[in-house]
């Protein structure tokens, strides 16, 4: 079985919700807020590093754990107001694995839509027209966002563990044949 680690960062519980959905459907996982996560991760076959955008990119208490992560398989996923497919949540996670320390394999990524921090809101709704989080376009995806995550982002969650494992699996039996050709070559 592998052993997970599920790491995350979290203001108005979001990412966490989505963090304890991982956990639960890895079975054989520890889950840390990143404040108390450990910096040695060497234990673990899978860590996943659950996050809220800021800036376009990981919040700060994640960016200043990623480099702390080096030499294992990584998962990203992430929570966000705005759609899973969208630029700006796709370039967040090129972000984020910018800032992982050496030796990272990413594995996949998850990402869905999360409730924005009603101060956020409070804030941008004062945005003049050139920002790009104010306006009527904003509004709307504040509305679609205030619903998630929802039941469907955590059954897609535990869903992505699966994917994930499988991937593994798949990894797994790959390289045992690479290496059963090689034997036979070498022969």
């Amino acid at each position: 079985m592998t052993k997970w680690a599920v790491i995350y960062s979290s203001v108005t519980g979001n990412t966490r919700q989505i963090a304890e959905a991982i956990a639960q459907q890895a079975g054989d996982a520890d889950i840390f807020r990143v404040q108390d996560a450990p910096t040695d991760v060497s234990g673990y076959d899978v860590v996943a590093l659950g996050y809220w955008l800021r800036l376009g990119q990981p919040d700060p208490l994640m960016l200043k754990y990623l480099p702390q992560v080096k030499n294992v398989r990584v998962c990203f996923f992430q929570t966000h107001g705005t759609a899973p497919t969208s630029e700006h949540a796709i370039t967040s996670f090129a972000r984020a694995g910018y800032y992982l320390g050496e030796g990272c394999e990413i594995l996949g990524t998850f990402g869905c839509r999360g409730k924005i921090n009603p101060a956020m809101q409070k804030k941008r709704a004062q945005a003049g027209p050139d920002d790009p989080h104010g306006g009527a376009k904003s509004i709307e995806r504040w509305k679609l966002a205030s619903t998630h995550p929802d039941e469907q982002d955590i059954v897609e969650a535990k869903d992505f563990v699966l994917r994930m494992e499988h991937k593994l699996v798949m990894k797994e039996r790959f390289l045992a044949k690479q290496a059963a050709k090689r034997k036979d070559v070498c022969k």
